[in-house]
C-alpha cells in the first residue's frame, strides 16, 4: 500500500508552488545533477549490489560506495542487508519517473529529437 498526499497539495503545473516544495524539489535535483548519482539511480529501478552497480558505471568501487551513502542520507534510496551483501534500491517510483523523463529529455536533445509538449 502506498501512501499519498491529499491530490489538493500537489503543484499542477502552471500554478503557483508551496516554497517547501520547492525547496525539497530543488535538493532532489541537486543530487541528480552528478553524472553517476543519476546513472546510479537510473540501474537502482532494481535492487543490486556495489559490485553489480560498479561494473555498470564509470566509477570505482569507492566512488560507487561513497555517492550510494549520499543518495541513502538524502533518503534517494534504500538499503537493506541480505547476508554479507549490501542490497540498494531507488526509495519511490516518482523518483524512478523523473529519472526516466530526465533521462528521455536528454535523449531528445543528444539526438536532435523535438520535445513534446502536451497542450
Amino acid at each position: 500500500m502506498h501512501a499519498h498526499v491529499n491530490p489538493t497539495s500537489v503543484t499542477r503545473p502552471g500554478h503557483p508552488a508551496d516554497q517547501r516544495q520547492l525547496d525539497v524539489a530543488a535538493e532532489i535535483l541537486r543530487h541528480l545533477a552528478d553524472p553517476t548519482r543519476l546513472h546510479l539511480l537510473h540501474l537502482l529501478a532494481t535492487e543490486q549490489d556495489v559490485t553489480t552497480l560498479t561494473e555498470q558505471v564509470a566509477a570505482s568501487r569507492s566512488s560507487v560506495s561513497q555517492h550510494l551513502g549520499r543518495l541513502r542520507l538524502a533518503g534517494l534510496v534504500q538499503v537493506r542487508r541480505e547476508g554479507r551483501r549490501m542490497l540498494y534500491r531507488i526509495t519511490s517510483d516518482h523518483l524512478t519517473g523523473l529519472v526516466g523523463e530526465a533521462l528521455g529529455f536528454a535523449a531528445h536533445t543528444v539526438h536532435g529529437i523535438p520535445h513534446h509538449v502536451e497542450t
